[in-house]
């Protein structure tokens, strides 16, 4: 609701609703919900995730499944559903239709540490963004996916708690920090404007520099 009234202070609409993204049943009719209300959909940013650790030789199946869910099966669903609409619009003087973000991870290239779970799932993110290019980009839907770094933000607050681990990270970090959430508003805007119209299938790295070290 904040963001609503900052987007509402600049003198824009905006509206919300709800869904729990752990249910297929309610993601399945998020997106005839907005369309019905009529809504034109033209940027999808699939932000919503989840975490659970634990040492990958005792990870419970029912942790597993919640992290699937609602980290590659519901961004796969709402990109399925609104990536159908995108495709129903008029293509602009460009040829383009709509742009999809999701958001992956460093662990869509790395194993990372007892989240065996959550780096399936980025994993996936990352190939699902790829095979959605493959057949959208011709047709004006760009799809792209931002990997961020290590953030400081509640998901992460058991590695941030964990001394000697945060140390580490910080240490490999060349920006010499851990990321805000403002770190992203760039290359969120970038992949969302006509500024990127001839860029798709990216996983755009945001992470200090991490994966270059």
């Amino acid at each position: 609701m904040a963001t609503k009234g900052r987007i509402e202070e600049l003198g824009r609409k905006a509206w919300t609703y709800t869904c729990d993204l752990a249910s297929d049943n309610e993601v399945s009719e998020l997106t005839a919900r907005l369309i019905q209300a009529g809504h034109d959909i033209s940027i999808l940013v699939t932000s919503a995730g989840i975490q659970r650790r634990h040492p990958s030789h005792l990870f419970p199946k029912k942790d597993w499944d919640e992290v699937l869910q609602v980290n590659l099966s519901t961004v796969f669903m709402l990109c399925r559903d609104v990536g159908a609409y995108m495709l129903t619009r008029e293509p602009n003087a460009m040829g383009h239709r709509g742009s999809i973000i999701n958001v992956a991870s460093l662990v869509s290239f790395q194993g990372g540490l007892t989240v065996p779970a959550y780096a399936a799932a980025k994993g996936g993110v990352a190939q699902l963004t790829k095979a959605l290019s493959n057949e959208w980009a011709s047709k004006g839907v760009n799809v792209n996916a931002i990997a961020p770094g290590y953030v400081a933000t509640d998901m992460n607050e058991a590695l941030i708690q964990d001394k000697g681990r945060a140390a580490s990270i910080l240490a490999r970090i060349p920006a010499g920090r851990w990321g805000s959430p403002d770190d992203f508003k760039g290359a969120t805007i970038f992949l969302a404007s006509t500024a990127s119209l001839y860029v798709s299938g990216e996983i755009l790295t945001v992470d200090g520099g991490w994966m270059g070290r």
